[in-house]
């Protein structure tokens, strides 16, 4: 990527003050903190739960980019690439930081927006998460959409995604979080139409077909459902794609989640059982949902959007994982959906 004139100045002027030690090294550099979020239930959190040799790769991933972003600070894609290494180690805030710096150099670029974007909704600012990912859409329509690379490839090595269909994605997934439902529906019917692979066709029609159910539009809801099949070629979106199964009728429940032997859940486990718990509800069995949900929060896969999503539905009943004092009720922006045009379940 070709620096602009601006950058190009921003890195001489950044690059000859440090030479003079008149900006020291650490200005560039977000401060680290210890608690990235508090959950909707009231837990703190602060590490992402990674198996050793994850961490490990991801470490060495984030000291390569650590490299570039120094040697290169005003480089769109050494910014891009470092706050992408620091969310996927769990390090959100200082991810945040350097995609809201790379926006005073970038202001609106896309690629910044709808990263930063991702990285509110898993800080739980929805709202914030809205206005960057709605200013990333305004910002590409009507140009040509552009592939996104993959920070960890599928095992093909395909990316799936690209600029304007991860925007789209987080921004529906943003919705779904605040209650909009009816908003949540019409980004997500809108990445449906655009979908050139199976993925994206079952990663959208899956938060489609959820928005759907939650608006009470059964009808609408069911039609998504209509082309789903078991021969779709799906490279990385298993789970959604064994869901979608699942609700057409096509799969037991029982074949959904992929636990290990102690009953820890993945990432895509979480996801998954978020998906199974919504069944669950959908048919009338409140009691395995919500113990459900509360497996996918306790299970510590905070950053997966499943346990996000499962947060936000125990809140809205009222449940805590703090203890209320007095007369403590539940926020009334998380009992009802915020912002929606119908009324769903709760």
């Amino acid at each position: 990527m070709r620096l602009s004139p601006i950058a190009l100045l921003v890195t001489g002027v950044v690059t000859t003050l440090r030479a003079q030690g008149a900006v020291p090294v650490t200005t560039l550099w977000p401060q680290r903190v210890d608690v990235q979020a508090i959950s909707l239930l009231g837990d703190t959190l602060r590490i992402l739960p990674l198996a050793p040799p994850v961490r490990v790769r991801y470490e060495q991933q984030l000291a390569d980019a650590r490299r570039a972003y120094e040697h290169t600070p005003a480089n769109l894609d050494s910014i891009i690439w470092y706050g992408r290494r620091l969310g996927y180690l769990g390090q959100l805030r200082e991810s945040i930081a350097v995609y809201t710096r790379g926006l005073t150099l970038f202001p609106d670029d896309p690629w910044l927006l709808r990263h930063r974007g991702h990285r509110l909704l898993s800080v739980r600012d929805f709202a914030a998460a809205v206005r960057d990912l709605e200013r990333a859409a305004a910002r590409v329509a009507g140009t040509p959409d552009v592939v996104e690379p993959d920070g960890q490839p599928n095992g093909s090595g395909i990316p799936i995604g690209t600029l304007q269909s991860n925007i789209g994605y987080h921004l529906a997934l943003a919705h779904y979080l605040q209650g909009d439902w009816a908003r949540a529906a019409a980004v997500a019917q809108r990445e449906v139409d655009r979908a050139n692979n199976d993925d994206r066709r079952v990663s959208m029609g899956y938060w489609l077909y959820l928005s759907l159910r939650r608006s009470l539009r059964d009808a609408d809801a069911a039609r998504v459902l209509a082309p789903m099949r078991r021969d779709m070629q799906i490279l990385e979106n298993g789970a959604y794609h064994r869901l979608m199964l699942l609700y057409k009728g096509d799969l037991p429940s029982d074949s959904i989640l992929r636990s290990g032997p102690d009953g820890a859940l993945s990432v895509g486990d979480a996801s998954a059982a978020y998906g199974l718990a919504n069944w669950y509800f959908y048919n009338g069995q409140r009691a395995d949902a919500e113990r459900l949900w509360r497996r996918i929060v306790s299970a510590g896969q905070w950053g997966a959007f499943g346990a996000i999503a499962a947060e936000v539905d125990l809140a809205r009943l009222g449940f805590s994982s703090v203890p209320k004092r007095g007369n403590a009720r539940p926020d009334p922006r998380l009992a009802s959906p915020a912002g929606s045009r119908g009324r769903g379940p709760y």
